[in-house]
């Protein structure tokens, strides 16, 4: 099955939020993550272009959830299924929670195209890698969009 985190995310009113940062530019290196946002708003997604400053806003919409792919998830599909670039937008007049709920490979765990993925002959874009040094990878460095998927690239 693997494993699952959950944070619980504040961010407090920031009375110039051009002078902050609520979660820079990044993917998830989750599987999936499955995120309930209150009614502040702030989260961005990049836009299929993946390049220049194409941003666009994520209203929340009361009881729904927001499924983000992971990089995982990208890795084990051998990139049939892309990880969302996202960051998240302090806001100038009200504090903003969200819950993210990280579904993870196992830290043991040995992530790479799957099998049935790559039986058509499909050519793998990815090396196995262990998950746990993907993570730590992940959390070595600054925050820098989707560029943690270029460590597990063949």
């Amino acid at each position: 099955m693997g494993s699952i985190r959950t944070n619980l995310n504040y961010y407090p009113i920031c009375p110039d939020p051009k002078l902050t940062v609520g979660v820079g530019r990044h993917s998830d290196v989750s599987t999936l993550t499955i995120l309930l946002q209150d009614e502040i708003g702030g989260l961005y997604v990049r836009g299929n272009q993946g390049d220049g400053d194409n941003w666009i806003h994520v209203p929340p919409i009361k009881g729904s959830l927001v499924i983000n792919v992971g990089d995982a998830l990208q890795i084990l599909s051998n990139s049939r299924y892309k990880s969302v670039e996202h960051r998240v937008i302090a806001n100038g007049t009200k504090n903003r929670i969200s819950v993210p709920i990280f579904v993870n490979p196992k830290p043991t765990d040995i992530i790479g195209p799957l099998v049935e993925v790559l039986q058509n002959g499909e050519k793998p874009i990815y090396k196995q890698v262990l998950y746990s040094d993907y993570v730590k990878h992940f959390f070595r460095k600054a925050h820098d969009g989707k560029k943690t998927v270029e460590f597990a690239e063949i």
